[in-house]
């Protein structure tokens, strides 16, 4: 039998032709998300996202009350694996046939109870980037069943991960990694465009989670559900031990990164899987930052989330002043590092957070005690704020002279424009493309991009504006003041004049004799490598 393929409280993937079967059936009872979301309407839908069920019941139960209404097998397929309530076994049979009830039970994605059948599994669909339709299984969450969610809970779709399928670069490569795989998410994003796959987990119910999902989706991700080995291999051990000694040209990882107090005796078994890996404060991300280069071929990228603490400041300077300090110093040398702060938030924030996360909340006494380690673990270790966001590596090629890497630190807690992969990939470029040049990229003729627009603000009847913006429409959405000299030159970028002679024209008109010059010039650089303005021609604005 294939590894994973019957790991007990996961559905079975060991017969191919029953899933191949179950996705036939799913596909004609309209169980997709567009079809849910016909079904469902928009106000019930978006509900749903946030975990709230009452909205959606309130659309199906009138449906599944009427057999004769239009969509009641539809409603019921969704009434059982999303909402993780009782269905009834007649309306299932008429949505998913000729697969029965019986065979839902035992692939042990539910299980016979008084009035039908109740879901073991939340099993929902999903679209990729392409307009794949997919169906994706993971365990029951804290909205679909009473109680603490289980140490080694396999999680399903969510912001997270989702936020990570988007900011990872998809370009074609020979060989990806997914470290940390979970139910899989990023492993099917990544066949996309890889040759092929190793996906790692620590836990044997997330790879057999993952390798029901490959089987279940074969057809639609191209796979032969009897070798998957050909495009996919699952490999069981804690963060790059399985792969100790390989190179990949692109890595992804949303690892167990969240902060746990750490208790005198804790096992294994003790602790949230899916979402601790067991070390004390953050040092799981530190670790593997600053190890991800060992398995990175020349050229790779990593991308992956995580959490970083920011130590309370001997001076009083805030922590969204030094929150940097931490993660800038995990990263291996000849490194190139792009971190995105997202969030930073205090203790107490961050352990509701993650209380609420496992339901804990449901337990008291329990939710209570938690929270004291909380504070008690983080005031021991003089930690202040904890942040949160995205890490991008990328492990120079033969053409880059070797060096210490480039490195950029940022926080943008704003709304951005999804997906940000190409925004990242062509503000690497850019980075590129300046580095080449060294001190002749004046030459270049700038453009301002369509998303880019100046805003001036000044007090009435003042005859120059106080303020001069650029903001961003898309992407990463910055804002950033300029000088008038700067807004001069912007204004200027239209591809007709090169750098340089706008620079020799700003300085005949307005008289400059010192360094003016000089200073514009790495202005304007940093309005190049940020994306407020492009090569005309050299395919970098993303």
């Amino acid at each position: 039998m294939p590894a994973f393929a019957r790991v007990p409280g996961v559905p079975a993937s060991d017969d191919a032709a029953l899933l191949a079967r179950l996705a036939a059936a799913l596909r004609r009872s309209g169980f997709t998300h567009d079809g849910v979301a016909r079904l469902l309407g928009p106000g019930a839908t978006s509900a749903l996202e946030r975990d709230q069920a009452v909205p959606a019941l309130r659309v199906l139960e009138p449906v599944l009350a009427d057999e004769a209404a239009p969509g009641r097998g539809l409603a019921a397929v969704v009434v059982l694996f999303l909402l993780g309530r009782t269905a009834p076994a007649a309306a299932l049979a008429q949505a998913l046939a000729p697969l029965g009830p019986a065979e839902l039970v035992g692939l042990g994605l539910a299980e016979t109870v008084p009035g039908g059948l109740r879901a073991l599994v939340d099993l929902r669909p999903h679209a990729a980037d392409d307009g794949t339709e997919l169906w994706v299984a993971s365990d029951l969450g804290a909205s679909q069943r009473p109680g603490v969610l289980r140490r080694d809970h396999v999680l399903g779709i969510g912001q997270a991960s989702l936020t990570l399928a988007q900011t990872t670069d998809r370009r074609a490569v020979d060989r990806a990694l997914d470290l940390g795989t979970g139910c899989g998410i990023q492993t099917f994003h990544l066949l996309a465009h890889a040759r092929h796959v190793t996906a790692t987990d620590v836990s044997d119910r997330a790879l057999g989670f993952t390798r029901f999902n490959l089987v279940l989706n074969a057809a639609a991700l191209d796979l032969d559900p009897e070798r998957l080995e050909d495009r996919v291999d699952l490999c069981r051990g804690s963060l790059l031990e399985p792969v100790a000694g390989e190179r990949f040209d692109l890595v992804v990882s949303n690892p167990p990164f969240v902060i746990t107090p750490r208790r005198p005796g804790e096992t294994a078994e003790q602790r949230w899987t899916y979402r601790d890996g067991g070390l004390p404060g953050d040092r799981l991300v530190a670790d593997l930052v600053g190890a991800l280069p060992q398995v990175m071929a020349p050229g790779a990228t990593a991308h992956l989330l995580g959490n970083w603490e920011v130590p309370r400041s001997g001076d009083g300077t805030p922590a969204a002043d030094r929150w940097a300090e931490r993660p800038a110093a995990w990263v291996a040398p000849g490194t190139d590092a792009w971190v995105i702060q997202r969030e930073l938030v205090s203790p107490e924030e961050y352990a509701e957070t993650w209380l609420r996360d496992a339901a804990e909340s449901r337990d008291p006494e329990g939710y209570e005690r938690a929270y004291r380690d909380y504070l008690d673990d983080f005031a021991a270790r003089g930690v202040e704020a904890v942040g949160f966001g995205m890490v991008r590596l990328r492990r120079p090629g033969p053409e880059r002279p070797a060096g210490e890497g480039r490195r950029r630190f940022e926080h943008l807690p704003h709304p951005v424009q999804q997906p940000l992969a190409p925004v990242l990939a062509a503000a690497e470029r850019r980075a590129d493309w300046l580095e080449d040049r060294a001190g002749d990229w004046t030459g270049a003729h700038l453009v301002v991009p369509e998303d880019v627009t100046e805003e001036r603000h000044q007090r009435p009847g003042a005859e120059h504006p106080g303020v001069i913006l650029l903001r961003q429409g898309a992407g990463l959405r910055r804002t950033v003041v300029l000088t008038s000299e700067a807004a001069g030159l912007v204004g200027a970028c239209d591809g007709e004049l090169s750098t340089a002679q706008v620079l020799a024209a700003l300085a005949g008109l307005l008289g400059w004799t010192g360094d003016e010059a000089q200073r514009l010039t790495e202005e304007v650089r940093a309005l190049v490598r940020d994306g407020f303005l492009v090569p005309a021609q050299d395919g970098t604005a993303g």
